[in-house]
């Protein structure tokens, strides 16, 4: 189609005439006769030959994407090319940034806008920015604020801005660069004096859509696409694998721009997609915004006396707006098209927010963009619908706490249940925990909220590559390849196939179940607690692993019943998938909502220091460690605050029996956790110590017990004090009865076990009183059965062990039978007997099964040593019954004799300046280790290359071994040869150089040759060793004893611990009397089945009533802590800036509107009195003539930042 204005020469698409193909240039209309070009008729669809990645020469390394396409392209192809094949992440939001004048600059403060206040809300709310993506007017200016905006953002866990360049192909300067139909990976993009504007692709964009529509040259052949893109876009879905409950928010923002922008807007608009209008940004921004504030304030006059008809005040709106648009465009002439559309738009004005954002902030511009999309959502809603649930839905989407306290929470609405249920899915999926706490607050009922089913579907929502995903994913395949193994050899073979496509399958569809989660949690809790979630699956607790994996398996595939049931610990449930999740903010605000502050919290310090050693990431890993070690400082210091409360309530606190946390207590659970600090407590440590002396008082003297020990009818006098345990539970029984009578449900009620309750384990809930003993009877008991006492009988008994091992060995020790063994050895085998019951007496009742007892067992080094010792003891005894074997036994024997002898090192760990001893000499020897590989290598070296010079041959194994290792090593201490035995090789007399005699076992004689060399190698060992690596190990020694000896302390007691336990589980006789012990246990147990009393170490199982009093009591303790906590943090510096900052903005903001205010008011005013002068002129000629002149219209005024036609709040 000939362009009249070339004469001929170019054709109306853009184009040369000779660059079209003979076909476009042959007559084939006939005598029809085409004025104008069309893309729809004139062009012809081929397969695109530019796409690939493009690189920008001079600019940087990186690539953009970048594909030439269609303009009737479907919008879902190239949606999918984007997000699945490009790879880019799917949006939040949409932001399509159109206009832009050729004829003016972009303000300052527009690039403001668009650096400071559309980049940051583009980065905080995951958006796309659309533009031409060229390098000129808007593309250019937002090109830049991306690459600021990357230039800053230096983390990681920042979100990157997405831009995404739609231009015009017949325009793209360059653009055969990019032509390659195989595809260009990537295409090197050159462009010249990449300063100043041009039509260049801009190298800040990541992705470049070049629309082709046949032309050159011309501007706006990519509109309809960009359109159709934006509308598609808008009905997909935000949120994790587009599970969001809301579709992708779209909004244009019109910048300035030409006349011509008015089809584009118009067509967005018939569309649904909001706008917004950046007033005074210059062009048809301004125009619009004119007509848009003005015409809608000001009141519709009638042009004559036939404004009755209907179309009246449609003909005047129309003609105003004809009056506006010739004030701002006065060069345009075919304007009756152009004012229809700006008509159409005016009456779409509930779609358009005009802000102005000269008199605004930038940083506000997320709120704008929020406001914005609300305004076009409420005139889109239903009218069933609630017209703030897709505004909240869009805060939790963008993570923006603040708009929705502002804007939704408060008080203004009432929120139902219904309303937040999807949302609080949202925000606990991607991790919002502001807005999790914000829903909890306002009326979202968390029990009615979270069922099993619920809780299984957010541990499925978990992101693949994280530990928790693999660990679950590990217990899945486990529970189905057991599934598999179970089967029928007959079946097994048919069902291989069908197991394995569930393992493939379960992968993307994440069928993890509450016995998956379960797993998981046993894997990492091990011993400490029962299984999780046994009883919501029907399975028992005492279950093996593979009959619970086959009941599990079986009531799952029978159809999951407990999915409706709620979750009876909902909180303390999420707490556990939060913690699972490393997830530290949302994890301490559940901690914050759960019961069992103290044990919550212990609990899970031990699940992050047990991920931590399974973790890769080492980012990751500190933050775990970081995390569990606030979560032990937390279980400090609530339960110091319960100890300074109430003592006896803070000790039935630490031995209170959870039903959540699997039976665990507080104790079992810190000593899980490796919590030191915990047990570092004067609470904890107080309950140790009152275990410990029992009944005795605390302050007696050692030397008291050693008397009442060897003369036991001392315990009856007054040498020793005991506590009288029957006036203190007549006290705590009144305690009890009077808060009966007050009121069994308060909330303050007291908490009453005595430690005597405790220590017995005689009470369930409710303290009795026992019967009353004999005094004898009595207090025998409590001197006996105190564990102090069992511990001083065992030491002492000890020594005489070891004294009686001893005497065996130096002075009767008999040849073997039947010559011996002597009558002392007998006892010293029946002793050993003893020791070993009691280590299975030990072993049995330490947990429910036999594996668990013996793993429970091997854990403690002390039984590692006991086992050691035993099992020498035992080869060394049946060694010793043979002649053959009869030295080695004894030899063993004497091995044996120091691993018991170092055993007693264990009776240190309860002395309070001996103890801590221990912990340092325990480093040490792990520094003694490295030092000893170091000093192995230079002996090494040194041995063999002295060695190889001295002696030529000398192939005897032991020489060579005393040679090579003993000697080297004596001369570090001084012993050995001398420099002038090394010198003097020559005087050496019994020797001889014959190698039959050397290889018959003669001494061989040394080398004279090399006698200089081996002083030398000598000199630099002895520097090495005696200089470098004994001051070395003299550092690391000094190192590891003022890191040690600063925590020392807390190192030791809770080491102090574990003695405490072992010997208040034990009988009160000792080794070897402790076979009567022994006898009394099995009959009572076995025979009689009677249960045991410290079958469980400091066990309290308390009835429903008194366990919910406790845990009244310990939260309340628990807020009073984080009160007192939230105060400090207040009263910070810092806070205070904070918050008088806020105040000052909110000063000046209040300031500014009441200025703008005063000024809207002024302008008002003065319009309304043209007014009436015009109405006093006109009644002044009569009603029948006509006005002289029109009604005057309201003059512009100074815009409100609050004024807009698409919000109303």
């Amino acid at each position: 189609v000939e362009d009249s204005v070339s004469n001929g020469a170019l054709c109306q698409c853009g184009a040369a005439r000779n660059d079209h193909a003979s076909v476009a240039l042959g007559d084939y209309f006939s005598t029809a006769i085409v004025n104008h070009w069309e893309s729809v008729q004139h062009s012809s669809e081929q397969p695109t030959d530019a796409f690939g990645e493009v690189q920008f020469a001079g600019a940087s390394k990186r690539t953009s994407h970048f594909l030439r396409l269609s303009w009737s392209t479907e919008p879902s192809l190239v949606y999918n090319i984007l997000t699945t094949h490009w790879g880019l992440p799917a949006p939040n939001l949409v932001v399509s940034v159109v206009g832009g004048n050729s004829r003016t600059q972009i303000k300052t403060w527009v690039r403001e806008i668009l650096r400071q206040g559309l980049v940051k809300a583009s980065q905080s709310t995951g958006a796309w920015i659309l533009t031409t993506g060229l390098r000129e007017r808007l593309g250019r200016c937002v090109g830049q604020a991306v690459r600021d905006h990357a230039a800053a953002a230096s983390s990681v866990s920042l979100n990157k801005v997405v831009a995404l360049g739609i231009a015009p192909w017949g325009v793209v300067e360059k653009r055969e660069q990019l032509v390659n139909p195989q595809g260009s990976f990537p295409v090197r993009y050159y462009v010249q004096n990449i300063s100043r504007e041009s039509c260049s692709l801009d190298n800040n964009y990541q992705a470049f859509l070049l629309v082709d529509d046949g032309s050159v040259g011309r501007r706006g052949g990519e509109m309809g696409f960009r359109a159709r893109l934006e509308e598609y876009i808008s009905h997909q879905r935000t949120g994790i694998w587009g599970s969001g409950s809301i579709d992708i928010p779209v909004v244009c923002m019109l910048i300035s721009g030409d006349a011509d922008m008015l089809k584009r807007m118009d067509l967005s608009l018939k569309n649904s997609i909001p706008w917004l209008v950046l007033a005074g940004s210059g062009g048809l921004a301004d125009f619009l915004s004119d007509v848009l504030e003005n015409l809608s304030s000001a009141p519709a006059v009638p042009s004559s006396g036939e404004g009755n008809s209907e179309a009246g005040p449609s003909v005047d709106l129309k003609d105003r707006v004809a009056e506006r648009f010739k004030k701002h465009f006065p060069s345009e002439i075919q304007t009756d098209k152009l004012v229809e559309q700006a008509f159409s738009i005016y009456q779409n004005r509930g779609l358009i927010m005009v802000y102005h954002g000269e008199h605004e902030s930038p940083n506000d511009f997320d709120t704008v963009l929020l406001k914005t999309l609300v305004g076009a959502s409420k005139q889109r809603a239903l009218v069933e619908a609630s017209p703030y649930s897709d505004e909240l839905k869009l805060a939790v989407t963008w993570n923006r706490v603040d708009i929705a306290k502002s804007e939704l929470f408060n008080s203004d609405i009432q929120w139902k249940y219904e309303d937040l249920e999807d949302s609080m899915t949202d925000a606990l999926i991607n991790d919002k925990p502001q807005f999790v706490r914000l829903f909890a607050e306002n009326g979202l009922n968390i029990v009615d909220y979270l069922n099993y089913g619920r809780l299984e579907s957010l541990y499925r929502s978990v992101p693949d590559g994280t530990l928790l995903y693999q660990l679950l994913q590990h217990c899945l395949e486990e529970r189905l390849g057991n599934m598999a193994s179970a089967q029928p050899s007959s079946e097994q073979q048919g069902l291989s196939s069908k197991v394995a496509a569930d393992n493939n399958e379960s992968r993307p569809r994440r069928k993890f179940t509450l016995f998956e989660v379960s797993g998981v949690l046993k894997h990492l809790m091990g011993d400490a607690c029962q299984p999780f979630y046994y009883k919501a699956l029907g399975l028992q607790s005492s279950s093996f692993k593979r009959t619970a994996m086959k009941r599990a398996t079986k009531i799952l595939h029978g159809g999951s019943k407990y999915h409706q049931q709620r979750c009876p610990h909902p909180w303390a449930s999420l707490f556990l998938w939060a913690v699972l999740q490393n997830r530290s903010e949302m994890a301490l605000f559940f901690w914050e909502m759960a019961g069992e502050a103290v044990l919550s919290a212990l609990g899970g310090c031990k699940i992050l220091r047990e991920l931590s050693k399974r973790e890769d990431e080492t980012e990751t890993k500190l933050s775990m460690k970081e995390l569990a070690q606030k979560f032990e400082n937390l279980a400090h210091d609530i339960f110091s605050s319960c100890y300074r409360s109430d003592e006896n309530r803070s000790f039935s606190l630490l031995i209170r029996k959870s039903h959540f946390w699997g039976h665990s207590t507080c104790l079992q659970m810190g000593v899980s956790a490796d919590a030191r600090l915990f047990f570092s407590n004067d609470g904890v440590q107080s309950l140790l110590s009152q275990i410990w002396w029992g009944d005795m008082k605390r302050n007696t003297e050692i030397w008291k017990l050693l008397l009442a020990f060897f003369c036991p009818i001392l315990c009856y006098t007054n040498l020793i004090s005991f506590r009288n345990q029957y006036d203190q539970q007549e006290e705590e029984r009144m305690r009890f009865e009077d808060e009966l009578d007050q009121d069994t449900d308060s909330l303050y009620g007291t908490t009453v076990f005595s430690f005597t309750d405790i220590k017995h384990d005689a009470i369930k809930g409710v303290p009795q009183r026992p019967t009353q003993s004999p005094f004898i009877v009595s207090r025998w008991r409590q001197f006996w059965f105190a564990p102090v006492t069992s511990f001083l009988g065992n030491v002492l008994m000890y020594f005489l062990f070891l004294l009686l091992f001893a005497y065996v060995l130096l002075v009767d020790f008999k040849p073997p039978p039947p010559s011996g063994p002597a009558a002392t050895e007998c006892v010293l085998y029946f002793w050993v007997f003893t020791l070993v019951c009691e280590e299975i007496r030990q072993t049995l009742f330490l947990g429910t099964t036999w594996t668990q007892s013996f793993r429970l067992y091997i854990q403690d080094v002390w039984n590692k040593c006991d086992l050691t010792a035993i099992s020498l003891f035992i080869v060394g005894l049946i060694c010793r019954m043979f002649h053959r074997s009869h030295e080695f036994g004894r030899d063993v024997l004497c091995l044996d004799y120091m691993v018991f002898t170092l055993r007693l090192i264990h009776i240190f760990a309860i002395h309070k300046q001996l103890g801590p001893k221990l912990i340092i000499v325990g480093n040490m020897m792990k520094d003694v280790f490295f030092f000893l590989f170091f000093l192995g290598v230079w002996i090494l070296a040194y041995g063999v290359a002295n060695q190889a010079l001295i002696y030529t041959y000398d192939p005897n194994p032991n020489r060579i071994f005393l040679r090579v290792f003993y000697m080297p090593y004596l001369h570090i201490f001084g012993y050995g040869s001398s420099i002038e035995e090394e010198m003097d090789v020559g005087r050496e007399l019994n020797c001889t150089d014959n190698v039959t005699l050397i290889e018959s076992g003669e001494e061989p004689c040394k080398n004279q040759e090399s006698n200089w060399l081996v002083v030398i190698l000598l000199v630099v060992y002895l520097l090495v060793t005696n200089i470098l690596l004994i001051n070395l190990v003299i550092a690391m020694f000094s190192y590891t004893f003022s890191e040690v000896q600063e925590h020392s302390d807390t190192y030791w007691k809770f080491q102090r611990y574990n003695l405490i336990v072992e010997y208040h589980s034990r009988p009160s006789l000792a080794p070897p009397f402790i076979i009567l012990s022994h006898i009394k246990v099995f009959i009572k147990r076995i025979i009689h089945k009677v249960p045991s009393v410290k079958i469980h170490h400091f066990v309290l199982d308390l009835e429903p009533k008194a366990a919910n009093r406790l845990s009244t009591w310990e939260t309340i303790q628990k807020e009073d802590f984080l009160t007192a906590r939230n105060k400090i943090q207040k009263s910070s510096d810092s806070e205070r800036l904070k918050r008088m900052s806020a105040k000052v903005d909110d000063v000046l903001k209040r300031l500014t509107e009441s200025k703008e205010f005063e000024h809207r008011l002024q302008a008002q005013m003065e319009h309304y009195s043209t007014v009436l002068n015009w109405v006093v002129d006109t009644l002044a000629q009569g009603s029948t003539v006509k006005p002289p002149r029109p009604p005057p219209a309201l003059r512009d005024s100074l815009p409100s930042s609050s004024k807009s036609t698409g919000f109303q709040p």
